[in-house]
């Protein structure tokens, strides 16, 4: 389902307005919009504008730098990377199965950061427009207006973080780029003391929590027309899951639904996902669009992250985060929410299945084992699969006899979700801008439908070789002079104004 607005037929007779940069983001993107004499909106379309490369300038790297020097994309979720990377060199090491505590310690690392980019996410960047409202007073709409009138809330999202942080320095001995993953497994166990620490905290943010899915719940039940409504089209969605069909964030197969939540693959094998999976360049966007290749690129697109991983899933396994799954997916009667405002439920209810997680590793002494790394007979590939905090993400790579890197490539989680994002901010636009005179609460409608995917734009940025390119050529006047683009397909054409 899409609502067209991608592709205006005369954009050179349209006015454009910019949101240039979208804020309360990870990364940087821009939307434009183009407008008609009569203010009805013709064209949507988010743009990455930085790029990254990783996928080239990793090449020649020895293999074990890797999981080390791909987290250096994002700031904000490089656990994700360092442990997807660790994953696919197990494969190139030889490992068939981690030790019980490298397992253990990673899991832990990952949950840990779970936890604390939910927080971050939920409190700090989207919170001031689900408390205030989306066109309130822009002045108060940040953390700092939060903590002014919701100051409770506010301190339990900075602690939340900061517990989430905790655990990732203890696990991999930085809070930001640490090192404690490595092909076969880890470097350092926890000690008692660090288990200890952490264990005192951790009660608190299984209850803080479930606070947190209570006052998405409460915000829901306020309006619930508009956060049925706001941003909403259908679309399939893709995850991993269990053995079991359990929401597992570290590992697992691919399952995916289409639209309607009837299954289209299930328990496949992550390492044959480019069997599964395509990626279409377009013209004006460095971040590149997945989808399913057995649907095609035009009805092959999905979703991924909290509100997929949560209908996708069977079960949860943790007791409470499983009983608010239930609630959730009974609010529409079984069938698949798409509105993506419901994005921050289910983000809330992976947050409290992580803290639930974290205290179950805590209690378990393997986290403190000695015996952690494995190795086998090595591999010249690796593939290397994981639940992001925003949705699936892939790693693959390939090494020479020289231990080398000849070959990398990553679908990211945001990726995933690209054409999802434009599709929102689409239905945003024509049901919300299209005919008015647009005021920077219209336009932050937009900002809030991208933000509800928490997507991390310096992560997607991945299509060296292939991206697109647009040359504007302004006078001294502000007056566009000539327009040159490159396109996905190395053709070039000129617009001029």
């Amino acid at each position: 389902m899409t609502y067209g607005l991608e592709t205006a037929e005369h954009p050179e007779q349209l006015r454009r307005v910019a949101i240039d940069p979208v804020s309360r983001v990870e990364g940087h993107g821009k939307v434009t919009i183009l407008l008609d004499d009569d203010d009805k909106v013709r064209q949507v379309r988010l743009h990455v504008v930085e790029f990254r490369g990783f996928e080239r300038f990793i090449q020649g790297r020895p293999y074990w730098e890797v999981p080390v020097m791909v987290q250096r994309l994002c700031g904000i979720c490089p656990v994700s990377h360092h442990l997807a990377a660790s994953k696919a060199m197990d494969a190139i090491v030889g490992t068939k199965r981690l030790t019980p505590t490298a397992e253990k310690v990673r899991r832990l690392m990952h949950y840990g950061q779970i936890l604390q980019s939910h927080a971050l996410h939920f409190f700090h960047l989207c919170s001031p427009d689900l408390l205030f409202g989306f066109a309130s007073e822009v002045a108060k709409r940040n953390i700092v207006g939060v903590a002014a009138a919701h100051p409770e809330t506010a301190r339990r999202g900075v602690l939340l973080r900061r517990f989430g942080q905790e655990v990732i320095r203890v696990t991999a001995g930085k809070r930001i780029h640490g090192t404690g993953s490595i092909p076969g497994g880890v470097n350092k166990s926890v000690t008692r003391e660090e288990r200890d620490v952490l264990l005192a905290d951790i009660y608190d943010m299984v209850a803080w929590s479930r606070d947190a899915v209570a006052l998405v719940k409460q915000l829901h039940g306020q309006d619930p027309a508009l956060y049925n409504s706001f941003g909403v089209f259908r679309s399939g969605m893709m995850s991993l899951v269990a053995p079991d069909g359990a929401l597992d964030f570290y590992d697992g197969s691919l399952r995916a639904r289409d639209e309607s939540g009837a299954i289209l693959f299930d328990h496949v094998n992550y390492r044959e996902y480019a069997s599964y999976i395509r990626e279409e360049v377009k013209p004006w966007s460095y971040m590149k669009f997945p989808f399913l290749s057995s649907l095609g690129a035009e009805k092959g697109w999905y979703k991924v992250g909290p509100l997929a991983r949560v209908q996708n899933c069977d079960h949860i396994a943790s007791p409470l985060a499983d009983a608010e799954r239930r609630e959730f997916v009974d609010y529409a009667g079984g069938s698949p929410i798409h509105a993506p405002l419901a994005y921050h439920w289910t983000r809330m209810i992976e947050m409290l299945h992580a803290a639930e997680t974290i205290k179950d590793l805590l209690h378990d002494d393997d986290i403190m084992g000695d015996d952690l790394v494995s190795t086998g007979e090595h591999a010249r590939e690796g593939i290397g699969v994981i639940e992001a905090p925003r949705g699936t993400l892939i790693h693959h790579y390939r090494v020479n006899d020289d231990d080398l890197v000849t070959m990398c490539n990553l679908i990211v989680s945001t990726t995933h979700n690209n054409q999802a994002m434009n599709e929102a901010i689409r239905h945003v636009a024509k049901r919300y801008l299209s005919g008015h005179r647009l005021t920077e609460g219209l336009l932050n409608h937009i900002e809030v439908a991208i933000r509800a995917f928490d997507p991390c734009l310096s992560c997607a940025t991945h299509a060296l070789g292939q991206m697109a390119l647009e040359l504007t050529l302004v006078g001294a006047d502000g007056v566009e002079l000539d327009q040159l683009a490159r396109h996905g397909d190395g053709t070039v054409s000129r617009s001029p104004p």
